[in-house]
């Protein structure tokens, strides 16, 4: 298994990243592999970034480069497995998604890649129940499960793991602080918090002992958002 950062949260806690090879340095001395992606918006920049990542025996997951057509190619040309499926959609309603998922699927599978699903709350795809209809109605889409998202739109995070282990793109493992369980907006119930500092009891343990006992060999990615302080992360 390799275990990274989906580095977002390194650029609300810094406000940016002003030296990809600093960044790079502070994981590797906690000990991490990677991060999750790659942001490039020319070849030669992601190009950069991956002899960066060589140099420091670190890798990546997958490229967001400027627009999606790009995104694609560069994570495939440089050894990727996936691209976000929530990359390009402009959908505002469930069937348009899954319709225009379904053709970003046909243009990765040309590059032997495949989209993966996010499911975050606040989303078309956030519930149980949504993420079976969407993977069903999007065969060749994996899964990127986020054990904080899902826990906290009521899902057995465990449960879903033995459901598309088969279709599992990679992993994000949050924690949650919730503070009010009935307020009207996700972001307004509580906040992601460091791993064990949670209430809600995401049942990270048991899921990465899942992921162990069946020898997986992908991305593992920490995932500190901090939404105190980018409530919509």
């Amino acid at each position: 298994m390799k275990i990274g950062v989906a580095d977002y949260g390194m650029m609300v806690w810094y406000g940016a990243v002003y030296d990809y090879g600093m960044k790079m340095d502070a994981l590797k001395a906690i000990g991490y592999d990677g991060a999750e992606r790659i942001y490039a918006n020319t070849p030669d920049e992601a190009y950069y970034r991956l002899i960066t990542l060589a140099e420091k025996r670190m890798s990546f997951a997958t490229v967001v480069a400027g627009d999606i057509e790009q995104s694609i190619r560069m994570t495939a040309a440089f050894g990727g497995k996936y691209v976000w499926a929530d990359q390009t959609p402009t959908a505002h309603d469930f069937d348009t998604y899954c319709r225009q998922v379904n053709y970003l699927e046909r243009a990765c599978l040309k590059y032997g890649i495949h989209p993966a699903l996010h499911n975050h709350l606040g989303t078309l795809v956030e519930t149980p129940e949504q993420i079976d209809e969407f993977m069903s109605r999007c065969p060749d889409t994996h899964l990127l499960i986020d054990t904080g998202h899902l826990a906290v739109a009521g899902g057995d995070v465990v449960a879903m793991l033995e459901k598309y282990y088969d279709r599992l793109a990679a992993v994000h493992i949050k924690d949650w602080f919730m503070t009010d369980p009935d307020a009207g907006a996700w972001y307004e119930r509580g906040y992601f918090c460091g791993l064990g500092h949670g209430n809600l009891k995401v049942d990270n343990e048991k899921f990465v002992k899942t992921l162990i006992g069946k020898g997986y060999d992908g991305w593992l990615f920490v995932e500190h958002a901090y939404a105190r302080t980018a409530a919509r992360s």
